[in-house]
């Protein structure tokens, strides 16, 4: 698996980005039987400030949020609550870009803060929140959102971290 990371914040640079967002990663892409070495994703590690000029051009929200995601390519299911159509990288075939994630710092440590979560599970949730949106997963539709929460508890239990929800 490849992980480009760009610190645009270079607060960022005194967390645990780096190995939390390989053991997410690797982690949700178990839960899935899928072969981690055959993917790569970008990581955006911005501010607040960043991250709200994104939301509004991409969302039409000017404001900041925790995480953002760009599939490189749609993979949404026929119908709400079944499986996306995941990708079968063959070994031989070069690994796939999945797309980009965009983390906001201030966000996601004021959301740790009040919701008195370490800042390095809420991070992992956010990162795991982020690749399964880029695998074709979301929470618009209740079924999707139950299918989607779902799978991040088991993959957060991997990783030892307590159901979110």
């Amino acid at each position: 698996m490849e992980i480009d990371i760009l610190f645009d914040d270079p607060a960022w640079e005194a967390t645990a980005l780096e190995p939390l967002a390989g053991a997410a990663f690797r982690a949700s892409f178990a839960a899935l039987d899928l072969p981690a070495d055959r993917f790569i994703i970008s990581v955006l590690a911005c501010d607040d400030a960043r991250i709200a000029m994104l939301n509004g051009e991409f969302r039409g929200k000017d404001t900041p949020t925790n995480v953002l995601s760009w599939p490189a390519e749609d993979r949404a299911p026929d119908r709400a609550g079944d499986m996306p159509h995941l990708p079968a990288p063959a070994a031989q075939d070069p690994p796939i870009e999945l797309g980009d994630i965009a983390l906001a710092l201030g966000v996601i440590t004021r959301e740790a803060s009040e919701a008195e979560k370490s800042f390095d599970h809420h991070l992992s949730h956010l990162l795991v929140h982020g690749l399964l949106h880029l695998l074709g997963f979301d929470h618009i539709h209740d079924a999707d959102a139950a299918l989607m929460e779902g799978l991040e508890t088991r993959i957060l239990a991997r990783l030892g971290i307590a159901d979110p929800y």
